[in-house]
């Protein structure tokens, strides 16, 4: 495993981060017809991470782990299930990232970026996480009723409490990206180390924030660094049951034309270099590193342990300039609908 700094700080993580949003079902559902998370599959997912040297699980207050969009009654369920599980583990080898603004209840200071708001939900979170801090606590959306100095003062306040380690943001327009770290530098106050956001091969819109995020030595973590699984080729079948397009709120993408096009071209590219689709589109991540100066950390839904060993299997890559270049050329006339 190959280990980068978490942005302009010195907190080490593995080169793959393990996302929550995404876990293991175990074909069980509930009153609601929800399919809850397979433990003990969780279990054996994080210890053979573990064995390759994962150190890195992201996750968020409002994620189940088997719901899109998530409800509020299932709201934490993720959380709850990796602090579950986690318990047999050595807490200190984890860097543990989470999230904070969505609504967690239909009061009025049930969502945001609030004092009141996230000091609430530090504590839950921690209480379904069974531990006594998080290392990088991560703004999910705007909260546009909230001064950005109240928030960042409140994220200054956890990290000298010894909640939170680190703080970073999510999903943010790059003007107010800026005006955080300025708020941040004008006040003495802790700034963001990285940015979360949506990156893949056929999703480039980040790309533009680049040169913000070199700027201010921020880490991108990378969230669907393969399109919700269409980059591994998944469902060039069709969707099954249990696949995450059989309950995304948008089905659409996982069978659009001109994906669907490409994904052969893509497939004989992969073969050339007798590695798998999903490991080509891991690498070809991986290299633009290179290309944009950024440090760049893809977080992988796993729900099978194949899927991880396919995955670091990307790290032995050197993928080729030109067939980086190949890549771009394929997808450059792809319009690809994000997701809801």
């Amino acid at each position: 495993m190959k280990y980068v700094n978490l942005g302009n700080s010195g907190l080490l993580v593995s080169q793959f981060c393990i996302g929550g949003w995404q876990l293991p079902g175990s074909g069980s559902v509930d009153e609601s017809g929800v399919e809850s998370v397979d433990v003990e599959d969780l279990k054996r997912v994080l210890k053979k991470a573990v064995d390759y040297g994962v150190n890195f699980i992201d996750t968020a207050n409002r994620y189940h782990g088997r719901m899109s969009p998530t409800d509020l009654v299932h709201a934490g369920g993720s959380e709850r299930v990796i602090g579950q599980v986690l318990k047999g583990f050595e807490r200190e080898y984890f860097v543990i990232a989470t999230k904070v603004s969505a609504r967690m209840s239909p009061w009025p200071n049930g969502e945001g970026l609030s004092r009141k708001h996230m000091m609430w939900q530090i504590r839950e979170s921690l209480k379904r996480l069974e531990m006594d801090y998080v290392d990088l606590y991560q703004l999910h959306s705007p909260d546009p009723l909230t001064p950005k100095l109240e928030t960042l003062k409140t994220l200054d306040n956890l990290v000298k409490n010894g909640w939170v380690r680190y703080v970073g943001e999510s999903n943010y327009p790059t003007e107010e990206i800026q005006e955080f770290m300025q708020l941040a530098e004008d006040h003495d106050l802790e700034g963001f180390v990285s940015m979360q956001e949506l990156y893949n091969l056929l999703e480039r819109g980040v790309e533009a924030k680049l040169p913000l995020a070199k700027g201010y030595k921020m880490a991108l973590l990378a969230y669907s660094p393969l399109a919700q699984g269409i980059l591994a080729g998944k469902y060039m079948a069709g969707v099954q049951k249990g696949d995450r397009a059989s309950y995304a709120e948008d089905p659409r993408r996982f069978s659009d034309a001109g994906v669907l096009k490409v994904l052969p071209e893509l497939e004989i590219l992969a073969k050339e270099e007798s590695i798998t689709l999903s490991q080509l589109s891991l690498a070809w991540m991986l290299k633009k590193q290179e290309t944009f100066g950024v440090t760049i950390i893809p977080v992988v839904g796993i729900t099978r342990l194949s899927h991880l060993e396919d995955d670091v299997g990307a790290l032995e890559v050197n993928l080729d300039s030109t067939v980086e270049e190949r890549m771009d050329e394929l997808v450059s006339n792809v319009t690809f609908a994000p997701p809801a």
